[in-house]
Formats: structure tokens, C-alpha cells, sequence
């Protein structure tokens, strides 16, 4: 049975960081994209970063390019999330998200009916 649960949310002030867990079970996370999602009150969800997901294995919304970093253990079957310099901005429940098909070469890796299974989200709030 496929589950992901994410871990790690809670509130931060502007400009610090924090780490979101995903940790899946039933299958490996090296087989299958692994992304990032975000949904803020009244807005819909927006991709965040995706691993396994294109040419170069990893993608990024222009929106937290060179603030946030996945990354995966496979060992422990854990994809990350380390989101630094964050902003009021990044205040979002945060949800990982498992592609069964292939999402590598798509235009739009980030899209998220690509995606098949979910967890059940955790917020991050950024506020000072």
C-alpha cells in the first residue's frame, strides 16, 4: 500500500529555514518522481520541486530556485525539502506527491495531475 506522510512543518521567522520529511512506503523512492507541492489559502496548489522527474533528476519552481533543495535517502526511503531564506510568501500547507507514470521529458514536470498519490499535507507558516 502506497503511503507518503510528510513531516517537519511549523512556524519560522522570515529568512530562516526548515526541513520537510517525506517519508513513503510501498514502494522506493528511487523508482518513481517525487514532488513538492504547495497550496496557500484561496490559491491553487503550485509545484514546488520534483526529483526523478526530469533530464537533469531534479526540477525547480522559479519561485524558490536557489532557496530550496530536494533531495532523497534511499536507504531510509525519505525524500527532503530544505527551505532556506524563506518568506511570508512560502506560508503554504506543503504536500509531497508520488508519479506513477513517467514524468522525465515533460514540458511540465511540476503539473499536478501527473501525480497519483498524496500525503496529507503540513503547514509551513513563515511571519515574524
Amino acid at each position: 500500500q502506497v503511503q507518503l506522510v510528510e513531516s517537519g512543518g511549523g512556524l519560522v521567522q522570515p529568512g530562516g529555514s526548515l526541513r520537510l520529511s517525506c517519508a513513503a512506503s510501498g514502494f522506493s523512492v528511487d523508482d518513481y518522481a517525487i514532488a513538492w507541492f504547495r497550496q496557500a489559502p484561496g490559491k491553487e496548489r503550485e509545484g514546488v520541486s520534483c526529483i526523478n522527474c526530469s533530464d537533469d533528476s531534479i526540477y525547480y519552481a522559479d519561485s524558490v530556485k536557489g532557496r530550496f533543495t530536494i533531495s532523497r535517502d534511499n536507504a531510509k526511503n525519505l525524500v527532503y525539502l530544505q527551505m532556506d531564506s524563506l518568506k511570508s510568501e512560502d506560508t503554504a500547507v506543503y504536500y509531497c506527491a508520488m508519479a506513477l507514470g513517467v514524468v522525465t521529458g515533460l514540458r511540465r514536470p511540476l503539473n499536478p495531475r501527473l501525480y497519483d498519490y498524496w500525503g496529507q499535507g503540513i503547514q509551513v507558516t513563515v511571519s515574524s
